[in-house]
């Protein structure tokens, strides 16, 4: 008979598991071991309990014959009324003795006096404060006191604890190993930390995975070079081995927007031995073909600042246009930290058209900016977080333009956490065109279009928009979408969801006719983004249609 029940009856079963070698491969016991087993059952039992604040556990035992030449163990247990703390004193020295951190830990912590003795609760709180002073810089921080002192008798505990922080120590010089090809003004840029910074193993971590998250090296080792014994300086040492400088990537894919695809992408990330960075990406898709040279020159700001060029052609072939370009593009970018970055840009296109009935080509000269920020709890499966991004951009016949418009993007979305492993995905996305001229003088890359995978699903990529006369569609000046998503995780890898899109483009807010579909969805995740397998409805149509979507990657 068994009086205890949660983790102490966890803690009891445990201790009476049968020692390895008690019942032979035959089945024969060990009659002698058995009964020296039987007799340790009291102690082990009660030092099961202890822990818990049980120190005057009565355990009886009976062993008796069970079948034919089995045996069977009774075990009663009472484990009596628990030891309560009657003093409980946590106690700060050392520099850090008035940090708010530390304090707030210790108002926090998990045993008070009247509380039954748990020593699970007592070292979680031992350990938060200790690792929350190291977090703080305080690397030598250590209990010169912690004692639990138990009367048996009166069921009365004292707790003391004396944590004494010492000094905080502080970020000494950082020197990189084995990477003499890459200037150091370059790697300086991935440091989550400045020399005179209070010392912080979460910031070395961050600075590791910076370095990994560039694609220029496979180790990185990120360690204080020595243990801090003088002064308040730990110097750190950084060993990196870098990936090979030029590299070529194949590529193969599918999806419903594109089609079938395969890429191949040439890159030289230290060109000229100062971390410049050439890439040249070849797409070759059903519905769309690009050949795009990228030149990046990094900014020693931080590692998201950057000047680049790019100059390339795209194509692509849809139901609602097919276009052909020539562009070159130069943009500066600034990163601001904790995931914001802003750029400015000037875009010089030549774009053949046709849309509809209508055959063109458009010559743009086209500046802007562009600001955004993400912020997830992981790049592959986050469990919450958000994203938005801002962008104006404009023309002129003035400054060499075919066409004069300002255009103003704008997207968000958000992950919220919900239980039993639910999340809820939503997401918003708008453009409005400033013009006083025909839709007809706007190119189709430059018009609003909506449908597709990461659009209003149920409806083919950028088919819907407004139409001509002859019910083609020819896009819109505006465009408004929205998307509510419910997805359920199963396991480490995978989920399901359902989910409502809505949306269109537009020319006119009163002429706006939001198109919506529904469905549910397969998701898969994997190290380049999650797998996802959609099969959506059209609703509010006369003939509704099923369609399916397969993609690649988070829509940030």
């Amino acid at each position: 008979m068994v009086y205890v029940t949660g983790a102490e009856l966890e803690n009891v079963q445990s201790a009476l598991e049968l020692p390895p070698g008690l019942v032979a491969d035959d089945g024969a016991v060990d009659r002698r071991w058995l009964q020296h087993f039987v007799d340790r059952i009291p102690v082990n039992v009660g030092q099961a309990l202890e822990p818990f604040g049980y120190y005057q556990t009565i355990t009886r035992t009976r062993l008796e014959k069970h079948q034919k030449n089995g045996h069977r163990v009774l075990v009663e247990i009472d484990p009596g009324k628990p030891v309560r703390i009657t003093a409980l004193r946590v106690v700060l020295v050392g520099e850090g003795r008035h940090l708010g951190e530390l304090l707030r830990l210790v108002d926090a912590f998990p045993l008070a006096v009247g509380d039954v003795l748990r020593q699970d609760l007592y070292e979680r709180g031992k350990g938060k404060l200790k690792a929350e002073a190291l977090a703080l810089g305080f690397l030598a921080a250590d209990f010169s006191r912690h004692e639990i002192r138990v009367d048996r008798i009166r069921r009365q505990a004292e707790i003391d604890l004396l944590l004494d922080t010492k000094q905080r120590y502080h970020f000494g010089t950082v020197s990189f190993i084995g990477a003499p090809d890459y200037p150091e003004w370059f790697l300086n840029r991935f440091l989550d930390f400045s020399e005179g910074e209070i010392f912080s193993h979460e910031k070395l971590g961050k600075t590791q995975l910076n370095l990994l998250d560039s694609d220029r090296f496979n180790n990185v080792i990120v360690a204080p070079q020595s243990a801090p014994t003088a002064g308040d300086r730990v110097p750190v040492a950084i060993q990196l081995s870098p990936l090979p400088r030029r590299r070529l990537r194949p590529g193969v894919g599918y999806g419903t927007d594109t089609g079938g695809r395969c890429s191949l992408r040439f890159q030289n990330a230290n060109l000229w031995h100062r971390a410049h960075l050439l890439k040249i990406d070849l797409l070759l898709a059903q519905r769309r073909q690009s050949l795009v040279f990228t030149y990046q020159v990094p900014a020693a700001r931080n590692l998201t600042s950057q000047t680049a060029f790019r100059l390339g052609y795209t194509a692509e072939d849809v139901s609602s246009y097919e276009t052909r370009s020539i562009f070159a593009e130069v943009e500066r970018v600034w990163g601001f930290g904790q995931g914001r970055q802003g750029a400015v840009f000037t875009r010089l296109s030549r774009e053949e058209y046709w849309v509809g009935e209508e055959h063109d080509r458009s010559r743009m000269i086209l500046p802007g900016f562009r600001f955004s920020q993400r912020r997830y709890s992981q790049p592959i499966r986050p469990s919450r977080g958000y994203g938005f991004s801002f962008e104006a951009r404009g023309a002129a016949r003035s400054l060499g333009s075919d066409v004069s418009l300002l255009q103003l993007l704008a997207s968000g979305n958000a992950l919220l956490p919900l239980p039993a492993r639910f999340s809820l995905w939503t997401r918003v996305e708008g453009g409005t065109t400033l013009q006083d001229e025909p839709l007809e003088d706007i190119p189709a890359t430059l018009r609003f279009f909506a449908g597709g995978d990461r659009s209003v699903r149920g409806y083919a990529y950028q088919s819907l928009g407004p139409k001509n006369a002859q019910g083609e569609t020819v896009g819109g000046k505006h465009l408004a979408v929205a998307s509510l998503e419910l997805e359920k995780a199963l396991g480490a890898s995978w989920g399901v969801a359902c989910f409502y899109d809505m949306g269109n483009a537009f020319n006119d807010l009163t002429a706006l006719e939001w198109a919506q579909g529904a469905g549910v969805g397969i998701r898969y995740y994997t190290q380049l983004g999650p797998v996802k397998i959609d099969l959506a409805r059209q609703l509010g149509e006369p003939d509704p249609k099923w369609r399916l979507h397969l993609s690649i990657g988070l829509a940030w």
